[in-house]
């Protein structure tokens, strides 16, 4: 082995290799983007619906489980909350990737255990109580431990406040009422429905630096892991 090859390696104490994540971040933030924009666009049809008025013939349902056919703009309704449904799951699977692999990176570079175990990940966002904090203490856990030392930042709790505003909110991420309920309380009361969205979008742009600020911190580790 010559000595141009020999500096090529990393050196003994650097440790174990860190995973990539610079794909899955980019993932990660072109979902959250893509979800983000999904949810500007039903803001934009429930003011539609909101300055169309309700027709005649009353909201979409009518009550004892009887539906009235749809007109044109509520039928599209349908079409962009299905639309922005499936692009929240396309979203959380790339949130959630990203999420686990910096977390292990995480683990490597503390040299020790995370704090939540791994099942964590995934049941911390949909149990009841613990998903009012273990989500984001996952990520607080990750980089505390990519950054010893280094100030939280402040978009962390930024993305964590807007995001329990949207999901919590009754109209927002989980709601109770069916698409024909939300149309009509579109006609009716459409500003609790636009101050929800407009959460849920804060909280998927917060979440895209939340991403950007922890990948830039492994990355970062990933370099001096590989120096000679």
């Amino acid at each position: 082995m010559n000595d141009h090859q020999a500096s090529a390696l990393p050196s003994p104490s650097a440790g174990p290799y860190l995973q990539p994540v610079r794909g899955v971040a980019l993932c990660a933030i072109g979902a959250l983007a893509l979800a983000g924009f999904a949810w500007v666009v039903r803001g934009v049809w429930e003011v539609r619906l909101a300055v169309a008025g309700e027709p005649a013939s009353g909201p979409p349902d009518q009550g004892d489980g009887v539906h009235r056919p749809l007109n044109s703009l509520e039928d599209s309704y349908h079409l962009v909350s299905s639309v922005g449904g499936f692009l929240v799951v396309v979203c959380a699977l790339a949130f959630l990737s990203w999420l686990n692999r910096v977390r292990e990176n995480a683990r490597l570079v503390a040299g020790a255990p995370a704090r939540y175990a791994g099942i964590w990940v995934y049941a911390g966002w949909i149990v009841p109580i613990a998903n009012l904090w273990i989500p984001r203490g996952l990520v607080v856990d990750v980089h505390q431990k990519s950054a010893p030392g280094a100030r939280l930042p402040r978009v962390v709790n930024v993305w964590w406040g807007l995001w329990l505003v949207g999901l919590f909110s009754g109209v927002g991420l989980v709601y109770s009422d069916s698409t024909d309920e939300v149309i009509g309380r579109a006609y009716s009361e459409v500003w609790p429905l636009l101050a929800s969205d407009l959460a849920v979008v804060g909280a998927a742009v917060a979440a895209i630096f939340v991403v950007r600020a922890v990948t830039a911190v492994q990355e970062r580790q990933g370099r001096e892991r590989v120096s000679p």
